[in-house]
């Protein structure tokens, strides 16, 4: 089991969802935790969370769609506070609609917080791991990047690019035999509110997941040094349908409703 008490988090998108529920999980383990968002009055509430309950969670607003930002704010949070010892990449958004109906511009946004902040806090944090030779980077990806699903050609096509983005990562530093972990996670469909209205047809198999369970099992997974985390186990199932011939791939995936999941999509109410 990995100790982390006293090891610095970086949670990107960490005011609200499950990226608040693991900025409480890594604290409650120890941890000093760095809640990254946009939402300034959030990160306060967070903040004011962890007073309560006598752990230790900072809140700086950083918008990591910005690459000059997040560079900036890398370098005052190392300054302040010193390196970084779990990067966990969570920021993101969902336009949840089908792609000619996704204005242009959501696609950028999607692009911008989903994707492009990966590169970004890894060229600020990963060097310093390497040189220590000590580190953890976790990547949440999805379900959906793993699987393409209607209604989420963006959102489905960050998922994958965050997936590849990791994989090419861990083989990078296996070839270094660095001692820096890596954990990808892909989750279906979580209660937090972003992905409110999806619905799924077999909730044995597929139940729309419990946010503090997620959390916990992130948490877990990290202080395991888990590689890869898959949510519900059935998603482990999409590498075994891949190998069937693609029409046959399509009708497992009509027959489970995956295809369906989006059609009462509602999402998080703004404001």
């Amino acid at each position: 089991m990995k100790n982390i008490r006293n090891q610095l988090v970086l949670i990107t998108g960490g005011a609200s969802g499950i990226g608040r529920l693991m900025a409480l999980g890594f604290a409650e383990e120890g941890a000093r935790v760095v809640a990254w968002d946009i939402n300034a009055d959030a990160l306060q509430t967070l903040e004011d969370e962890g007073r309560r309950k006598g752990i230790f969670i900072k809140g700086r607003v950083c918008d990591v769609a910005s690459r000059e930002a997040v560079y900036e704010k890398a370098a005052s949070l190392v300054a302040e506070l010193g390196p970084v010892d779990v990067l966990v990449n969570n920021a993101g958004v969902v336009s949840g609609s089908t792609f000619l109906e996704t204005p242009d511009e959501k696609i950028l946004k999607t692009l911008d917080v989903n994707v492009h902040p990966l590169f970004w806090t890894c060229k600020a944090f990963l060097p310093s791991m390497i040189e220590r030779n000590a580190g953890h980077v976790v990547t949440i990806s999805s379900a959906a990047g793993i699987i393409g699903v209607t209604g989420l050609a963006d959102y489905s096509a960050s998922k994958f690019a965050a997936f590849g983005f990791h994989e090419a990562i861990r083989m990078e530093l296996r070839r270094l035999k660095s001692q820096v972990d890596t954990t990808v996670v892909c989750p279906f469909f979580i209660n937090t509110g972003m992905f409110a209205g999806v619905k799924t047809r077999f909730s044995a198999l597929l139940p729309i997941l419990d946010s503090e369970v997620v959390a916990r099992r992130i948490v877990n997974a990290v202080l395991r040094r888990k590689k890869r985390l898959l949510l519900p186990w059935f998603v482990y199932s999409v590498y075994l349908i891949r190998l069937l011939p693609v029409a046959v791939s399509d009708a497992v995936a009509d027959f489970f409703g995956i295809n369906r999941s989006m059609d009462t999509f509602a999402g998080r109410k703004e404001g």
